[in-house]
């Protein structure tokens, strides 16, 4: 997958769940789960050719996802008024 669709994590309200996240080293992405406040980390899912793999995840905090990580950019439509 190209950089040019992802950019980095700067603040927490980016890392919602479903969102997909590629590491700035590897071509690995991932789609982002739940956030676990007993383990204090989101939960990471493999993401290849558009199959999440729900029997394997990942636990990763907050600030390795900040050091280690891209977050797919996402336009949002402007709302009519």
């Amino acid at each position: 997958m190209k950089n040019n669709n992802f950019e980095s994590i700067f603040d927490a309200y980016q890392l919602v769940s479903g969102a997909k996240i590629k590491g700035k080293k590897h071509d690995e992405v991932f789609e982002l789960g739940a956030y676990d406040a007993l383990k204090r980390g989101y939960v990471l899912y493999p993401l290849e050719h558009g199959v999440k793999f729900d029997d394997f995840s990942v636990m990763i905090s907050e600030k390795e996802l900040k050091n280690n990580f891209l977050i797919e950019a996402v336009k949002q439509n402007a709302i009519a008024a």
